[in-house]
């Protein structure tokens, strides 16, 4: 007997496969920059004392990279294995849970109180590990469900191109930026915090660009994805919340861990799934674009959420003490 969806309920999600965004070489090449400016911003903040730093007092830094690349990626496997969606939209799922965290959480650590220096050493590993990790994770997860799924298509993923890709992203600009932010001290003092919010104005910029240019095809097939993205996002916030609270870490790094697992760099999922060298463009990846592109938006919207709640209650808790 066939196996039905558990989603289907909201429609059949194959409908996603020949869909195609509105993403022309122009815009990967902006998106592209977006992500690049954003991570030289994040980088001129980043010095050779957060290693030393995580090298001191690990465990934090280590359970949230287990969280990250270990943790997310197999509850995505599980999810996908209880909704049973069609391969492309779990492809998708699968590759944004293989993406580092994207740098939107050092921000969302700051609005809710959260370990700051954590967060920027988190995504500061969690980038230089992804040339590696984002890889691995895919083809090991992806290739696991590949395995046990008769929907398959044959995508096959050069290992080489996708390495080529995350280093010019984001190894160079992370590069460029700590030596900026060495040689220039002074003036990386002065410029950094508005370097930092113009990257991030600029890539929610294209953001609301790219939706507005895919306005009614997200009108027309939000309702296949919203849920999906929903519980994805939820788990990958509550389960960078319970690792560490269970393995007893403090209060303000458990919030932290888990703002970095449930912001993901899903940026570069689309750059990976939009690069022709690496995903073929005869394959139908609509559902794969869906799923990164929707997540973008999403985890943003939810991590203000979290953020401000948390905020309010770090507020409660001084006031109490006080």
């Amino acid at each position: 007997m066939q196996q039905v969806p558990l989603l289907s309920l909201f429609g059949n999600l194959e409908q996603l496969n020949t869909v195609q965004l509105n993403f022309n070489q122009n815009s990967l090449n902006i998106m592209n920059i977006a992500i690049a400016f954003i991570m030289f911003g994040v980088a001129l903040g980043i010095r050779p004392r957060h290693f030393k730093d995580l090298a001191m007092s690990p465990k934090p830094a280590i359970v949230g990279i287990i969280s990250q690349y270990l943790l997310l990626p197999a509850l995505t496997y599980l999810l996908v294995l209880a909704i049973r969606p069609s391969v492309p939209v779990a492809m998708g799922m699968l590759l944004v849970a293989a993406c580092p965290g994207g740098n939107v959480s050092n921000m969302i650590s700051a609005l809710s109180k959260s370990n700051v220096a954590l967060s920027v050493s988190l995504t500061a590993g969690t980038t230089v590990l992804s040339l590696f990790m984002t890889p691995l994770n895919f083809a090991f997860w992806g290739g696991l469900y590949a395995s046990k799924s008769p929907l398959l298509v044959p995508i096959t993923i050069d290992p080489v191109e996708m390495f080529r890709t995350v280093f010019i992203i984001l190894g160079i600009p992370v590069i460029v930026g700590m030596t900026v932010g060495m040689k220039f001290p002074n003036f990386v003092k002065k410029v950094e915090k508005s370097v930092q919010i113009a990257s991030v104005l600029f890539f929610i910029a294209f953001l609301v660009g790219a939706l507005a240019g895919n306005f009614s095809l997200f009108l027309k097939y939000i309702h296949l994805v919203f849920l999906i993205v929903l519980l994805h996002n939820g788990i990958a916030f509550l389960g960078g919340y319970l690792l560490p609270k269970t393995l007893k870490v403090n209060e303000i790094n458990c919030r932290t861990i888990s703002i970095e697992t449930g912001i993901q760099n899903s940026g570069l999922g689309l750059a990976l799934i939009f690069n022709p060298r690496i995903f073929p463009s005869e394959l139908e990846l609509g559902g794969m674009a869906f799923i990164a592109a929707w997540w973008g938006i999403w985890h943003i919207v939810a991590g203000l959420v979290l953020a401000f709640y948390w905020r309010k209650k770090s507020s409660k808790l001084n006031s109490v003490a006080s």
